[in-house]
């Protein structure tokens, strides 16, 4: 409703603006003057208004003769002075009518329309009475008034006119129509009185308010007389020429199919967001338990009173939807509810986890069966439909649910469950409209439950490939603990390509992996697998850390060919924990963190490893360096991927700098408390993790390592000079180490080969040989000299004097190797313990 200002008028004799009206009387509008003529011609009286029309005073025409004031010019007028001038002498005639025109003042013609009668004077003597008017003047008048009855006739808005009292005082067809009531039966009435309660009471209202106001009302929406429809109202004032409010003027609009296309506007506007909302609702979910309940929480209340979502058991547990043979008769569990209130039979029907078979006959069981969407209209409908005793029965009644809608979850021609929503009390009940939103609905669902269902399949498959990839269980290496986590991505099937590793080497060592294979899924962890197996055979040969990484660039293009080559990151470190050196390289990864004591005392300090990063594997011609590390006793090695501490938006810095104070703490409080590094990873991963976003997060692998050293007693070292002679005493040292540590029973197997390969060594190498016993899970036994030719095993024929020693090694040891070191080659070899 839109109130207007009253209208304003000027002061003056002239019209005010076009949207104020004059103050002017109607007749100085209609500039109107008369005068009196006796039946000689001459002016008996003049009306001063005629006088003014002339530019004359009234005295100066009052006795004159009526032609002397005519205007000089053609005849027209000769004759109408003619005929008015005789008219009170002529007996036949008491009336006329025509046009003349008088001189003003100034010289100029004054075109007049006039009516004159004859009367009698006060003596009995004719006069003749004349009216005169502008020419024009009542032409407009009359054209108003014409174009104030086409109004009122051919206009299809109501239209009635009120007098102060607010009495209908004209109506037009249109409105006595819109009323229901004869135009001539509104005559004389007020709206109280021709309209039914509490339309009448809203109008008179509004009617009496402008009438005080002065001021407009436009576009008041009202209920139709017959309840049916609406229609619009506005009532404005009707001002008199002196500004004076008269009555008040009245239009109606009929506005029932404006309102009822607004309406359908609307009702498909609300449906187009509902289906916008519900997709938003369950486009990020990526589990079929909060897909349902999701669906089922959208639709209560803003579609129905109850909801219920219940999929086929195969479904739900993540199987193959049933065949379309199968699913009548299938198990349904009920994996989202919604309602609008509770009470037993809420809790009983829509109960989560319930499981149901719908019987034939029932409407769930025909749409779970024919996969045609159902509406019902009635409660009767409903319950006709459901067996006896069967407690919806019951709970349809109690509830009051009147209609429901059961729409099949479809998904590549395969029906996964059934949508079943309820409308309650007096909420409208479904239409075919709902029906056809419901089934647009359910069409999103099945879709996104499908993919679901497929992606978790997915998911679970590419994460057992890659777990089934990575190391079960870490070997036990005397003098290191080792500590690990593997947390996946949580942004879907797209799993990542981390992975780590520890290889038991020979001499007690230990290789410690981690890398980091580019891309996501299946393709990442395979290429991650190969990795790790290439990593692994390689490390058997007892390589460097830096040619053991040259290597494994070299068979990348067997890895991953073109087009799509290979692109990984990789840390290779070898721990020995006799000498407590730490010998690392680094293919583009991340380098590791090293905590350890601060001038021993119980403060930790952590910081990077100075380590070359190097390029990634997968180029051509590139080098690797290494490092070599003497770390003190008990310290920690952290080697991670960059899932832990990269982190949108912030530089890379930003997170290892979080890593470094995150392990100084926790490696004082783990040592404080003699913790297991378990803990330990699982303090570094749950205080880092959280800061990535679940969309943003990929997957991470962490290998925490305390470094310690072997017991001293455990591990002999002895140097001898290049000479024969000195083989007796290598195969002496060995007799009595191996006394000491009781293991007496390998003193003839393991004097015979070291005098091999003390004796190979003082016949080839022009420097000291070193000799060193480690006594471990095993017996190792390593004889270094400075010649960096490795050892060649060959067949002696009978007659040759050497070639015996490397066969015979190999035949009495349980495994034997070599490997080149900064000062020329290390030959080993390992006897099983006693026992």
């Amino acid at each position: 409703m839109r109130t207007d200002p009253p209208g304003r008028t000027g002061s003056s004799g002239r019209a005010g603006p076009p949207d104020a009206p004059s103050r002017r009387p109607l007749l100085d509008a209609l500039d109107i003057g008369g005068l009196l003529l006796g039946g000689n011609g001459k002016v008996v009286a003049c009306d001063p208004a005629l006088a003014g029309l002339l530019g004359r005073a009234p005295e100066t025409v009052t006795g004159r003769r009526l032609a002397d004031l005519a205007a000089d010019g053609p005849g027209e007028s000769a004759g109408a002075l003619a005929e008015l001038t005789g008219l009170a002498g002529d007996v036949g005639r008491e009336r006329w009518a025509g046009a003349l025109e008088l001189r003003h003042a100034d010289g100029g013609p004054v075109p007049l329309e006039g009516r004159a009668a004859r009367i009698a004077g006060p003596d009995g003597r004719p006069l003749t009475l004349v009216h005169l008017v502008a020419a024009g003047r009542t032409g407009a008048v009359e054209q108003d008034l014409a174009a104030l009855d086409a109004l009122f006739t051919a206009s299809p808005l109501g239209i009635a006119l009120f007098d102060r009292d607010l009495r209908y005082t004209r109506v037009n067809r249109a409105l006595a129509a819109l009323h229901g009531t004869p135009a001539h039966a509104l005559i004389g009435r007020t709206v109280l009185d021709a309209l039914p309660p509490p339309v009448s009471q809203e109008i008179h209202r509004l009617q009496r308010h402008v009438l005080r106001t002065g001021r407009s009302v436009t576009d008041l929406v009202t209920a139709s007389p017959d309840g049916r429809g609406a229609h619009s109202v506005s009532v404005g004032p009707l001002t008199d020429r002196a500004g004076e409010t008269a009555g008040l003027g009245c239009t109606v609009m009929d506005i029932t199919e404006r309102r009822e296309a607004l309406a359908r506007t609307e009702r498909a506007r609300q449906r187009l967001t509902l289906l916008d909302d519900v997709g938003t609702a369950l486009g990020d979910l990526l589990d079929v338990g909060r897909v349902c309940e999701a669906l089922a929480d959208a639709l209560v209340p803003r579609f129905g009173d109850f909801c219920s979502v219940q999929l086929t058991t195969a479904v739900a547990t993540g199987g193959e939807p049933p065949d379309a043979g199968e699913v009548p008769g299938a198990q349904l569990i009920q994996l989202g509810v919604a309602t609008t209130r509770g009470g037993p039979e809420v809790k009983e029907i829509f109960r989560y986890g319930s499981r149901a078979v719908h019987p034939p006959g029932s409407i769930l069981g025909t749409v779970l069966a024919t996969g045609v969407p159902h509406l019902a209209r009635s409660p009767d409908e409903i319950l006709a439909a459901t067996p006896p005793g069967h407690p919806r029965a019951e709970a349809t009644r109690r509830l009051g649910i009147h209609s429901m809608l059961t729409i099949p979850l479809r998904a590549r021609g395969t029906v996964l469950g059934l949508l079943v929503v309820s409308r309650a009390g007096r909420r409208a009940a479904f239409d075919r409209d709902d029906l056809t939103l419901a089934a647009a609905l359910s069409t999103r669902a099945g879709i996104t439950l499908d993919n679901v269902r497929l992606y978790v399949r997915e998911r679970e498959g590419a994460l057992m490939l890659q777990r089934s990839l990575l190391p079960r269980e870490l070997p036990t290496v005397p003098g290191v603990e080792v500590g690990h986590r593997y947390v996946p991505s949580s942004s879907g099937a797209e799993i990542g390509g981390d992975w780590f590793d520890v290889i038991p080497l020979a001499g007690g060592r230990v290789a410690l992996v981690i890398g980091d294979a580019t891309g996501h899924g299946m393709r990442a962890a395979a290429v991650m697998g190969q990795l790790r197996t290439a990593v692994r055979t390689l490390a058997g040969l007892d390589l460097s850390p830096a040619e053991l990484l040259r290597r494994l660039n070299d068979i990348g293009t067997d890895i991953a060919p073109h087009p799509d080559p290979l692109m990984a990151t990789c840390v290779y470190a070898v721990y020995d924990p006799a000498t407590r050196v730490c010998t690392m390289a680094g293919a583009g990864h991340l380098p590791p963190m090293l905590a350890t004591r601060e001038d021993g005392g119980g403060r930790w300090e952590a910081r990077q490893v100075d380590l070359p990063a190097g390029v990634p594997l997968g180029l051509e011609d590139v080098r690797f360096e290494e490092r070599r590390v003497e770390v003190a006793e008990g310290s920690l090695l952290v080697l991670y991927t960059d899932g832990l501490v990269e982190t949108r938006g912030e530089s890379i810095a930003g997170g290892l700098e979080r890593l470094r104070r995150l392990l100084a703490r926790a490696a004082g409080a783990t040592a404080a408390h003699d913790s297991p590094l378990e803990a330990l990873c699982d303090e570094i991963v749950g205080a880092l993790r959280p800061e990535v976003p679940a969309h943003d997060s990929d997957d991470l692998a962490l290998l925490a390592v305390r470094l310690g050293r072997l017991p001293a007693e455990r591990v002999m070292t002895r140097a001898f000079p290049a000479e024969r002679h000195m083989v007796r005493e290598a195969r002496h040292q060995v007799r009595e180490t191996l006394r000491d540590w009781g293991l007496t029973a390998l003193a003839d197997r393991a004097e015979l080969l070291v005098s091999e390969l003390v004796t190979n060594a003082v016949r080839h190498a022009r420097g000291p040989v070193g000799l060193r016993m480690v006594h471990g899970p095993t017996l190792l036994v390593e004889v270094t000299d400075p010649d960096p030719a490795p050892p060649r095993e060959r067949t002696a024929a009978p007659e040759d004097e050497g070639g015996r020693g490397l066969p015979l090694v190999a035949r009495e040891s349980r495994r034997w190797g070599s490997r080149r070191v900064p000062a020329g080659k290390t030959v080993w070899f390992e006897l099983g313990l006693p026992g």
